[in-house]
């Protein structure tokens, strides 16, 4: 069974809105700044959380790795 492509522009962890100006940029051919996520630091337990079909298709949400920073459950 294929499982369906992650959306890229939704967080994988959450499902809500990720912010991402790369796939801002790519829907609607408007430059963006740099995304947020340039300076963001994601740690290995986070990423870890991942869905494998997620890994390197969509960008965590800067709630996600707020929270996980906070120690609360993501």
């Amino acid at each position: 069974m294929t499982l369906p492509a992650p959306d890229p522009s939704r967080c994988p962890l959450c499902g809500q809105d990720n912010r991402c100006a790369m796939e801002i940029e790519r829907a609607t051919g408007q430059p963006q700044g740099p995304c947020w996520c340039v300076d963001a630091r994601f740690p290995p337990g986070l990423l870890a959380q991942l869905p494998p079909e997620a890994e390197g298709q969509a960008c965590i949400c800067a709630a996600c790795v707020a929270r996980f920073a906070a120690g609360e459950a993501v």
